[in-house]
């Protein structure tokens, strides 16, 4: 009887642990998989890029230095690889100075009513909500997967199984900044 009770907790420790540890693959799988996602809109964003520039050389001639530095942060964000603790600080660089060539069509006003240019700016911002919205998806199953290793006997298995925190994907101090900043209202 006694054996008995012994082998049936045993085999209880034992599928608890299975249940755990396919817990933390399903999570790290998941977040592999929104890290994909998120790939796959910021190559868009890359292709995207070249075809701005291009539209925008034709009208700001005497812009070069604004479109070669997007080009030399779209070539660095590119080069990175790895997940998100690789790409946080490139990614964020290569937004603001997208953010300088709409800035720049508002001193062109031909530049500003240009159909390819419009097309680009509203291809663009679209990726970049995509990308958004996948770096929230991403973020959310990484405080899953990460509140999974950290919580008891969680983290125990992960420990010994060599499960490690996953990385958030953040905005950088002056987009968190931006998305804080209260909004004045004047009338």
């Amino acid at each position: 009887m006694g054996l008995l009770i012994v082998l049936g907790a045993i085999v209880l420790s034992l599928l608890h642990f299975i249940m755990i540890y396919n817990l933390l693959v399903r999570g790290r799988n998941q977040i592999t998989k929104a890290w994909s996602d998120i790939e796959t809109h910021l190559k868009r964003r890359y292709e995207l890029i070249p075809n701005l520039v291009e539209t925008v050389k034709g009208y700001a001639k005497h812009e070069s230095s604004t479109l070669e530095n997007v080009i030399a942060t779209r070539n660095s964000a590119m080069s990175k690889s790895g997940g998100a603790e690789n790409h946080t600080a490139a990614e964020n660089a290569l937004s603001q100075t997208l953010k300088s060539i709409f800035a720049l069509s508002e001193s062109y006003p031909d530049l500003k009513a240009n159909q390819n240019f419009i097309e680009l700016q509203r291809e663009i911002a679209d990726t970049e909500d995509k990308i958004q919205a996948s770096r929230r998806s991403y973020n959310n199953m990484v405080m899953s997967f990460n509140t999974r290793t950290q919580i008891f006997p969680n983290n125990i298995i992960a420990g010994m199984l060599n499960f490690k925190k996953a990385e958030f994907f953040e905005l950088d101090e002056e987009e968190k900044a931006a998305v804080y900043k209260p909004v004045q209202v004047k009338f």
